[in-house]
């Protein structure tokens, strides 16, 4: 039986495939607030703005290509199980060959209901622009399928799941400052190895039982290559 990985991806690792981030001094947030474009008052209050603000986001996207790390975790799945759960919005994990994944936050390929079973069916986006006049099944405007500030993470339960029963646990490209998906690294056994990777790693909060790789994502493939065995 193969040992079990699950990853805990941010936005670091996407950052190197040229996906801005929204923390960064040059980041998203840099032209918008919070309150503008993400969150459920932002699409009552003004959805074309909020649409317009995650079509830029998708082309971005679109035009994006996975990198090396998104890249290794597609070569650990032949030795390991590995399951990726990412706070990403991107679909470069899976475009990096990665066969299981979970998006907390959501995936901004793909629109879902504003009605009131907004979870019960995600619709693909073909291209990058998303109208206003795109309905559900039921009639209701599509919105991004994108986890809002206020809204609940539908995908918590399935993720703790799998970090339960983890062999390891690699958190990269995080500062774990976002929560509820922060706290997930509490939820693995004494026994599960843990590593992170990120170029501030020594500064973030996390014991001493942690392995600190303080490197990009992309620069601590070679490394996490040599621990798992690939190399």
């Amino acid at each position: 039986m193969k040992k079990k990985i699950v990853v805990l991806s941010g936005a670091g690792i996407s950052a190197e495939s040229g996906i801005s981030t929204f923390r960064d001094s040059n980041g998203l947030w840099e032209n918008y607030r919070i309150e503008e474009v993400a969150t459920p008052e932002a699409w009552n209050t003004n959805p074309e703005l909020v649409q317009r603000f995650y079509n830029e986001r998708r082309k971005q996207v679109i035009e994006s290509l996975p990198n090396p790390a998104h890249q290794f975790f597609h070569e650990l799945e032949s030795g390991y199980e590995v399951v990726i759960v990412t706070q990403n919005i991107d679909d470069l994990h899976e475009r990096g060959g990665s066969k299981h994944v979970i998006h907390l936050h959501g995936n901004i390929r793909y629109s879902k209901s504003s009605g009131p079973n907004q979870e019960r069916k995600y619709y693909p986006i073909n291209g990058w622009e998303l109208s206003l006049n795109d309905l559900c099944d039921e009639g209701y405007t599509l919105r991004p399928h994108v986890v809002w500030f206020g809204e609940a993470v539908p995908e918590m339960d399935k993720a703790i799941n799998h970090l339960i029963d983890a062999d390891y646990l690699i958190v990269i490209g995080t500062s774990l400052n976002v929560y509820p998906a922060a706290g997930l690294i509490h939820y693995v056994s004494n026994s599960c190895k843990k590593i992170i990777v990120d170029p501030k790693a020594s500064e973030l909060k996390v014991d001493s039982s942690f392995i600190v790789l303080s490197k990009s994502a992309v620069e601590s493939v070679s490394e996490l290559k040599k621990i798992f065995g690939l190399e």
